[in-house]
C-alpha cells in the first residue's frame, strides 16, 4: 500500500514538465498507485492519458494499456518516448509488429525497461501473449476507452467483453476503466462488465469552456458554407465528419479544388493511405482532414480548431466524442454542425433492418440528437444534462460560447403549460415517453394510448390549442430543469421529479424559448474564442519555433507536438528562455525534453532576442498552395485523353452543370485544360469564332450578359465551355 502522501509533483515536473494537475488527475493517479479498481469518467481534452502514464512511469513492473485503435496507441507510445532515453519504455503489441518487433517487445519487458504496454484487445486474448505477461511483473492493467464494452457505447467491441477473463488469467491486479463519454446506462454496463462494481469511480466534469458550439440548417448550399467557414479559418487544423464514403470523397474534392490543403479518410481507403493522411494531418502537412467517425478516437492532436459535421451523427455520445477533438490544448475549437431533419429520417431507415430492441435504443439515442439540434436553450446546459450534469448557463464556464446563448430567441410566460404537461405524467401514471405524452396532450389517438384508456380521461386533449411541436420542445426543456427525467431501465418514459411534484403543487415563473425552426443563418455567429491570447503572445516568434519544432519532428518521423506542444511554444514566445535553466520554467517542459529538444529552440530565441527585430503579426504573411484533388486530376486527364465530357461527367456521377462548374474551378486557378476536342463537335468555327471575339471585347465574362447578347442563338452550357476555352487560351 502506498503512502497517500506521496510526493506526485516531482515525477510530474521531472516527467511531463507541468507544475500542477488538472482537474481529478491528482485524485485519480493516487488511487492507481494504491493499487485499487478505479473507473474513470473523464471528457476528451481532460487528461486521461496522464492518468495511467505518471503511476505506470512510478511503479516496478509494466502497465498494460488496452486500446482500441492502432493509431492512438502510436500516438501514445510516441510522446512516452518523447520524454525518456529509452526507448523501450513504451511499445505497442498488436497486428501490426513482425516477430523481429514482437520479440524485441518480449525481451524490453523483460529486462524491466518498458514502463507501458499499449494492447489491442484482439491481441491481448492470444495465447501467446497471455502466457508471456503472466510470468512477467505488472503494475496494473488500464482499459482505454471503456465505453467500447457497453452495447449502448457507439463502437461495440465484443472483445471488450471478456476482458476480465483475460486479465485475471494475466495476474490479478487493479483495473483501471476509462472513458471520455458515458451516460449513466453505460457506465452501470462498463463496471458491471469489467467485474468492478466496488471501484473507485471518479467523474470529471463534461464541460468543455473553450469550446463553441453552433447548428445551422443544412441547405443545397452547404459545401458553399462549409468552404467559406473553413477559409475564415485559413491555416488552422480541422476535422469535417460525414456519415457517408462517397460523401468524404466529394467533400474532400471540393476543398482540395478551392485550394484548401484537405485530405480524405475512411475505411474504404487501402491502410497505407488512411496512414498517410493521418500523418500528414499530424504532422502538419495538410490542415484538414474530410472523414467518416472511422477517424478521430486514434487521433491525439491537440490544436484542432474547429470539428464541422457536414451530417449529424446518430447519438450525442458519437457527437460529443467527435466535437472532443477540438481545442485539447485549451486554446479555440469551433464545432460547427449542419442539422436537417430529413437526416434523421435516412439515419432512421437504415435502422429498419436491425432487431427491435437494437432499433430502440436507436431511435432514442437520435431523439436526443434531435432536441439537441433544435433546442433554443443553451446548448452546453442541453449537452451537459444529457450526461448528468447541471450547468449554470449565467456564470457556468463557457457559458457564452454558443449560438443560443450568443443569439437568444425570445421567451414567454409557460409555468401553466408547465403545470398541464406534469399533471398528464402523473396522471398517466409515468408511463408514457415523449411522444405518447404529446399525443395525451393534443387529443391525438394511437394504438398505445387506447390500450390505456387514455383517450376517455378528462385531461385527454388538455392542451390541444398549441400543437405537438410546443409540447416537445416544452418537454426537452422541463427535463433540462430537472422537473421531469427519463427512466434509465426502460429509456425514454417520463418520470416526475420531486422538484416536478413541487412544482405541481405550487407552480413558480418558467420561462420557454420557442425551439428552432431553421431559417438560413447568417455568417456573423462564426466567433473566435474569448480565450485567444494573441495580443500578448509574440506571433512572429511563434512561427519561427513551429518552423525548427516541425524540422525536428520530420528529422525523427514524429508529430510536431510530440516534440513541444502549442501552448508550450506560446509560453516560450511570452517567456524568451535562452538557457536550459529557462526553459524548465516553461509549460510542458520536462528535463527530458528540455535535454532532448531544447538547444536549437534555445538558439533560436538568443539569436531572435539579440536581433530585436520584432515585427506585427500583419507582416507576416505565409503562402498556402492547394492540395490538387482527385477529381481535378481525373479530369484534366480525360480531357487530355479527349474522352467525351458527357462520359467523364457519368463515370463520376455529376450532372453536366456539375462537371462545367468543376472545369470552371480548374481554369480560374490558372491550370490549363483543353476542351477544343468537344467544341469542335458542338460548334462549328465561325461560331466559335464569334463567342470568342464577343469574351475578348466583353466587359465582364457573367454568362447572364452573354446570354442576353446573343439573344437565345446559344444556349447556357454552349457560353459557358467557350468561356473555358476562351480562360483557357488567353488568361492561362
Amino acid at each position: 500500500m502506498m503512502n497517500e502522501e506521496i510526493d506526485l509533483y516531482k515525477p510530474l515536473k521531472k516527467f511531463f514538465g507541468f507544475d500542477e494537475f488538472k482537474g481529478l488527475q491528482e485524485e485519480v493517479i493516487k488511487s492507481v498507485l494504491q493499487k485499487k479498481d478505479t473507473f474513470v469518467v473523464m471528457p476528451t481534452g481532460g487528461g486521461k492519458s496522464l492518468c495511467n502514464q505518471l503511476p505506470a512511469l512510478m511503479s516496478a513492473g509494466t502497465a498494460i494499456v488496452v486500446s482500441p485503435l492502432i493509431a492512438l496507441m502510436k500516438n501514445q507510445v510516441d510522446a512516452i518516448r518523447g520524454i525518456s532515453e529509452h526507448r523501450g519504455i513504451a511499445h505497442v503489441l498488436n497486428s501490426s509488429l513482425n516477430k523481429t518487433e514482437v520479440a524485441q517487445v518480449k525481451k524490453d519487458i523483460e529486462d524491466g525497461v518498458t514502463k507501458l504496454l499499449y494492447v489491442a484487445p484482439e491481441s491481448l486474448i492470444k495465447e501467446e501473449y497471455v502466457n508471456f505477461l503472466r510470468s512477467q511483473t505488472i503494475s496494473f492493467v488500464a482499459i482505454d476507452e471503456a465505453h467500447c464494452i457497453s452495447e449502448w457505447g457507439h463502437d461495440f467491441r465484443p472483445e471488450y467483453r471478456n476482458l476480465r477473463t483475460i486479465i485475471k488469467e494475466i495476474d490479478d491486479v487493479a483495473v483501471i476503466g476509462l472513458t471520455a463519454t458515458a451516460t449513466e446506462k453505460v457506465q452501470e454496463d462498463i463496471l458491471k462488465t469489467l467485474g468492478i462494481s466496488d471501484a473507485k469511480t471518479f467523474k470529471a466534469s463534461f464541460n468543455r469552456p473553450n469550446l463553441f458550439y453552433e447548428v445551422r440548417p443544412k441547405t443545397e448550399d452547404v459545401d458553399k458554407d462549409i468552404i467559406r467557414f473553413v477559409k475564415q479559418h485559413i491555416g488552422k487544423s480541422g476535422i469535417i465528419y460525414c456519415l457517408s464514403r462517397k460523401k468524404v470523397e466529394e467533400i474532400a474534392q471540393v476543398l482540395q479544388v478551392n485550394n484548401l490543403k484537405a485530405v480524405p479518410y475512411h475505411a474504404g481507403l487501402d491502410a497505407k493511405t488512411r496512414v498517410k493522411h493521418q500523418d500528414m494531418f499530424l504532422m502538419e502537412d495538410c490542415d484538414i482532414v474530410v472523414a467518416t467517425i472511422a477517424f478521430g478516437m486514434g487521433i491525439d492532436k491537440p490544436d484542432v480548431r474547429f470539428v464541422i459535421h457536414h451530417d449529424i451523427p446518430k447519438s450525442l455520445e458519437s457527437y460529443y466524442q467527435e466535437t472532443g477533438r477540438a481545442g485539447r490544448d485549451g486554446g479555440e475549437g469551433h464545432c460547427l454542425a449542419f442539422y436537417a431533419y430529413k437526416d434523421i429520417e435516412k439515419l432512421e431507415k437504415f435502422m429498419a433492418s436491425k432487431p427491435i430492441a437494437e432499433q430502440e435504443i436507436g431511435h432514442a439515442l437520435l431523439q436526443e440528437v434531435v432536441g439537441y439540434a433544435e433546442t433554443s436553450i443553451s446548448r452546453r446546459k442541453y449537452l451537459l444534462h444529457y450526461f448528468g450534469e447541471e450547468f449554470d448557463e449565467i456564470n457556468g464556464l463557457g457559458a457564452a460560447l454558443d449560438d443560443n446563448t450568443k443569439n437568444p430567441k425570445q421567451q414567454h410566460e409557460a409555468k401553466n403549460e408547465v403545470v398541464k404537461l406534469l399533471s398528464v405524467v402523473r396522471d398517466t401514471k409515468e408511463k408514457y415517453k415523449a411522444k405518447d405524452t404529446v399525443s395525451t396532450i393534443i387529443g391525438r389517438e394511437n394504438a398505445m394510448l387506447s390500450s390505456h384508456r387514455t383517450p376517455s380521461q378528462p385531461f385527454f386533449g388538455i392542451g390541444k390549442e398549441k400543437d405537438a411541436n410546443y409540447w416537445t420542445a416544452l418537454i426537452r426543456q422541463v427535463l433540462v430543469t430537472g422537473y421531469l427525467r427519463k427512466e434509465i431501465e426502460q429509456y425514454g418514459v417520463l418520470k416526475l421529479t420531486k422538484k416536478g411534484i413541487g412544482f405541481i403543487d405550487n407552480p413558480s415563473s418558467f420561462l420557454m424559448t420557442k425551439d428552432h425552426t431553421y431559417d438560413k443563418d447568417n455568417d456573423n455567429s462564426i466567433i473566435t474564442n474569448a480565450k485567444s491570447t494573441s495580443v500578448v503572445i509574440d506571433q512572429k516568434l511563434i512561427l519561427l519555433l513551429k518552423d525548427v519544432r516541425k524540422k525536428i519532428a520530420v528529422k525523427l518521423g514524429v508529430p510536431p507536438f510530440v516534440v513541444f506542444q502549442d501552448p508550450s511554444l506560446d509560453d516560450m514566445a511570452l517567456k524568451y528562455p535562452v538557457s536550459m535553466e529557462d526553459l524548465s520554467t516553461v509549460h510542458g517542459v520536462g528535463e527530458g525534453k528540455a535535454r532532448k529538444y531544447g538547444k536549437e529552440f534555445i538558439k533560436l530565441i538568443a539569436e531572435y532576442v539579440d536581433e530585436n527585430d520584432i515585427l506585427r503579426p500583419d507582416d507576416l504573411i505565409v503562402k498556402s498552395t492547394g492540395v490538387k484533388s482527385g477529381l481535378k486530376l481525373y479530369i484534366i486527364q480525360n480531357t487530355d485523353r479527349k474522352l467525351p465530357l458527357i462520359d467523364i461527367a457519368k463515370s463520376k456521377g455529376l450532372e453536366m452543370n456539375a462537371l462545367i462548374k468543376e472545369m470552371e474551378v480548374i481554369i480560374y486557378s490558372g491550370t490549363k485544360l483543353n476542351i477544343d476536342y468537344s467544341l469542335d463537335d458542338l460548334l462549328d468555327e465561325d461560331q466559335q469564332e464569334e463567342i470568342f471575339d464577343y469574351f475578348m471585347e466583353a466587359e465582364t465574362d457573367k454568362i447572364q450578359e452573354a446570354l442576353d447578347e446573343f439573344d437565345g442563338d446559344y444556349d447556357e452550357e454552349e457560353l459557358r465551355l467557350m468561356r473555358i476555352k476562351f480562360i483557357n487560351e488567353v488568361a492561362n
